[in-house]
């Protein structure tokens, strides 16, 4: 939670600036802005992929278990 004090004798104005840098500078204006309008899953992924952060996958050894199925047949 972001809480903003006065200092000495600073006007409304100079707190509300204080208070928006603040709010900029932890990144809740973006994720309101982000979240204000609905967003598709497809528009997520494309997202996501260009900023380079990878959905969260399965944990667990995957390829491995088929590899070793492959070499039997």
């Amino acid at each position: 939670m972001i809480k903003v004090k006065s200092r000495g004798n600073e006007t409304a104005e100079q707190m509300l600036r204080r208070f928006k840098k603040m709010c900029e500078k932890e990144g809740l204006t973006k994720d309101i802005k982000r979240i204000a309008y609905y967003e598709k899953p497809s528009e997520k992924r494309r997202r996501r992929s260009r900023t380079g952060k990878k959905p969260p996958r399965f944990a667990g050894s995957g390829n491995s278990s088929n590899s070793s199925s492959s070499s039997d047949r």
